[in-house]
């Protein structure tokens, strides 16, 4: 039994997504994090600040780095991120005399956020293939059926005959848009945070600069000219989209809903759910969980927009709301996008009163 239901033994099977939470387990944050540190020391070591031989000796020490997740557990209840007990457990890892180069010129927040960064980068490479998938199988299913005739309804009764083309373009056409506005938040996603304790890089000196630059290329992020510790619009925005997505994929999963009913029969679903005490019942449980998980997303993106408000130069409040609504609105979106290419293979459009 745990807390959350998209990594519960049981309630994961309907609600949880095994691909995109493998982005946010621990074992992933941690290799990112690595990630960071490595490439950090290499790219120190090109401008000088630290020497090839302390690269090469942190990038041997880090190699199938496995820390003690109980020592990290306990670290993160004393200070409130793991990046202390963990550059400790790094620089054990890598011995003396160089393990006091791991992390050199860096803050909490730089291992962290570039780490999440990396990470997003493939979650929405998923996301955006599996809504990619959708839009596709919309309209295969509009050019198959799409002349079929059902009953259009307007405030939920019945207004006059329309062909299924103008159900299933309403489903459809947003989601296209979703695919544009992909473009947009995809440029705030993959930013490398590197500023050190205030953003200003102090250690390093005239080489800070070079140092994030080269930073930037070595991890495959975007180079701002300065880091985005407190200015979280980009994570927000992620939120708006992600809720946006799986608010669309609600509407589709409420209308094949309605026209599943009985009395209405206007969609035939190629599978659903059975009842214990009803056995001749078909529920229509993925394009339910559609209308949950869009509900979900919607109640979560007003708390990332209380995340926004860091104080001062970094906020252990706000960025700690992230930690805790961002993962579940992504792991909720792949598991709508999952459910929806389900229910639309095998969907079959009935005539109105046929």
């Amino acid at each position: 039994m745990t807390a959350s239901p998209f990594d519960h033994p049981l309630l994961s099977g309907l609600l949880g997504d095994a691909d995109i939470s493998a982005h946010f387990s621990a074992e992933a944050d941690i290799a990112a994090m690595v990630r960071f540190e490595i490439a950090l020391a290499r790219v120190q070591a090109v401008e000088g600040l630290t020497g090839a031989e302390a690269a090469d000796a942190i990038e041997r020490g880090l190699d199938g780095f496995e820390p003690d997740m109980a020592a990290l557990r306990d670290g993160v209840a004393r200070d409130g991120v793991v990046i202390p007990a963990l550059v400790k457990a790094m620089r054990r890892a890598v011995g003396t005399p160089h393990g006091e180069k791991v992390h050199f010129g860096a803050t909490s927040q730089d291992a962290i956020d570039t780490g999440l960064a990396l990470r997003l980068v493939d979650v929405l490479a998923v996301l955006d293939e599996r809504l990619r998938g959708i839009v596709a199988a919309l309209q295969g299913l509009e050019d198959a059926q799409g002349g079929v005739e059902v009953m259009a309804h307007t405030r939920m009764q019945a207004a006059i005959p329309v062909t299924a083309a103008r159900k299933i373009a309403s489903w459809r056409l947003p989601l296209e848009r979703h695919i544009e506005r992909l473009e947009a938040v995809r440029r705030d996603v993959p930013v490398l945070t590197f500023g050190g304790a205030a953003g200003t890089l102090e250690k390093l000196g005239e080489k800070g600069p070079a140092v994030r630059g080269r930073l930037a290329e070595a991890l495959g992020l975007r180079d701002v000219d300065h880091p985005r510790h407190s200015e979280r619009d980009g994570q927000a925005a992620l939120a708006n989209w992600l809720s946006l997505v799986t608010g669309s994929l609600g509407k589709m999963g409420q209308d094949i809903a309605l026209m599943a009913q009985n009395e209405v029969g206007e969609v035939k679903l190629a599978g659903g759910g059975g009842s214990s005490a009803m056995p001749h019942k078909q529920n229509p449980v993925g394009a339910e969980v559609l209308v949950t998980l869009a509900r979900f997303n919607a109640t979560l993106v007003a708390g990332m927009h209380h995340a926004l408000v860091h104080e001062n130069e970094r906020s252990g409040a706000a960025w700690t709301l992230e930690w805790m609504i961002l993962p579940q609105m992504a792991v909720a979106t792949g598991a709508a996008l999952r459910h929806a290419g389900a229910l639309l293979d095998g969907l079959e459009f009935r005539p109105h009163g046929g």
